[in-house]
């Protein structure tokens, strides 16, 4: 039967950060306007240069070993549609074979990441995992 290497709870926590992360621009607004109360939206939309959020995030995947790590990228591939609970293993091996780089990098690279490792996990809880 598959395995997660990690706790449910752990990639829900995850997920929640990847998405707060994936909700902000990259660039700057030059003039933001005239209107104080719509500026302070707009600022809140962007990645600064104080905000650790993506850093935070690339630290705790870093962190993590080989295992969890390809398991992470195969429960993003399986909710993203490329591959089967059933196939766990070999999805995982092949993250394993396929890997370059960090995964960090490429995880905040993928549009709707949280929302395929949420699938991934449900259809994963779905199939049996322990």
């Amino acid at each position: 039967m598959a395995e997660l290497p990690f706790d449910s709870a752990e990639i829900e926590q995850l997920v929640l950060r990847f998405n707060a992360v994936m909700a902000k621009e990259e660039t700057d607004i030059p003039d933001l306007g005239g209107n104080a109360t719509d500026d302070q939206v707009a600022e809140t939309l962007q990645e600064t240069e104080g905000d650790l959020s993506r850093d935070e995030i690339t630290q705790e995947i870093e962190s993590m070993n080989d295992e969890q790590q390809d398991a992470l990228v195969a429960l993003f591939w399986i909710g993203r549609g490329d591959a089967e609970p059933s196939e766990w293993e070999e999805t995982k091996a092949l993250a394993r074979q396929q890997h370059e780089g960090l995964v960090s990098s490429y995880l905040l690279g993928q549009p709707e990441v949280g929302e395929f490792l949420t699938t991934g996990l449900e259809k994963m809880l779905e199939f049996g995992v322990d």
